[in-house]
């Protein structure tokens, strides 16, 4: 995996994953929730967005199991990557930890975990929690 080099607009998502959350931005002027961390809305362009803490519940919208890794720290596949639409109402990809079997619609929370040993970043990730 790349180097995670956290900037001004990403670095409270780092530092909450760093304390066991998931932090996401909602919008001053729309009310919103965003993902990814950015400087303007990117559904009104407010540049009024205010992080908070999300609870990291989920579901699935779509998933693939990856056969090859693309680096060291992302484990040992197959393994698989999905899409979860978060109940704040975005979406993100991140991997399925914790077991084979998924399922679009399967309800999911947070887990964050390292991948790729001890010595790997902190990554957030999902675990089902509901199958559908």
């Amino acid at each position: 995996m790349a180097d995670l080099a956290p900037d001004v607009e990403t670095r409270p998502f780092w530092d909450g994953i760093a304390a066991g959350e998931l932090r996401l931005q909602r919008c001053g002027d729309c009310g919103r929730a965003v993902f990814y961390p950015r400087a303007l809305c990117p559904h009104c362009f407010g540049d009024r967005l205010e992080w908070f803490t999300s609870p990291g519940i989920g579901t699935v919208y779509s998933y693939t199991v990856a056969r090859r890794a693309f680096s060291p720290s992302a484990g040992e596949p197959p393994y698989t990557v999905a899409l979860i639409d978060l109940d704040e109402g975005v979406r993100m990809m991140s991997r399925i930890v914790g077991g084979d079997r998924v399922g679009i619609g399967d309800r999911v929370e947070l887990e964050i975990t390292r991948l790729g040993g001890d010595d790997s970043p902190e990554l957030p990730c999902f675990r089902v929690v509901e199958a559908i």
